[in-house]
């Protein structure tokens, strides 16, 4: 069983639903940040500890076994929200989860904070890959000093650094939310709106 907490109106103009890292939770501050981003836009928000967490377990577990329970979760609040649109996201290993499942989810756009290009120390293990398999816009937001590394700005459709910040992204909140919800509003606008 996972927990998701979740804000917002009844007939939300998208779902946002996002995870947590590897051994954290859901109120860290660049998720409480893109949280309040996707709620200015008009979401429902949903913040999920993934069910590892909720048994206490600190370490995921196989990518595998992972993916499919969040896909379960998604599932779930899609029959909550089917008319919405949903953008999933994460930090860190949710950010990995969100890119390696936003195909199958269905997902409009991906928001990636803190990805971990690669172990510290091992750029030579590159997880760029699971950015470009997203099937999806992917927004990114690192600190310059994580690391876990920087994705390319050609592996991500927007890759936003943040000055002196690591992999905790905890200085500046306020750059995040504003990262996130002008790029959300850029994706999510219709068509005939949308900026070249």
């Amino acid at each position: 069983m996972a927990r998701a907490e979740v804000e917002g109106p009844g007939k939300p103009a998208f779902l946002l639903v996002l995870t947590h890292g590897a051994g954290g939770g859901v109120d860290s501050p660049d998720l409480l940040a893109a949280a309040r981003a996707g709620a200015g836009l008009g979401a429902a928000v949903a913040r999920v500890l993934q069910p590892y967490r909720v048994r206490g377990a600190r370490a995921p577990g196989s990518p595998e076994r992972q993916d499919a329970a969040w896909l379960e979760v998604i599932a779930a609040l899609r029959e909550r929200f089917p008319a919405a649109p949903l953008v999933q996201g994460g930090r860190s290993n949710g950010a990995r989860v969100a890119c390696r499942t936003a195909r199958e989810a269905g997902a409009r756009a991906v928001v990636a904070l803190a990805f971990p290009l690669h172990p510290p120390g091992r750029p030579e293990r590159s997880r760029a890959a699971e950015l470009r398999q997203a099937g999806a816009p992917v927004l990114v937001v690192n600190g310059e000093r994580d690391p876990f590394g920087i994705p390319d700005g050609a592996d991500a459709s927007r890759v936003v650094v943040l000055p002196g910040e690591t992999h905790a992204l905890s200085k500046h909140p306020e750059e995040i939310r504003r990262s996130v919800e002008s790029w959300l509003s850029e994706i999510l606008a219709p068509a005939g709106r949308r900026r070249g």
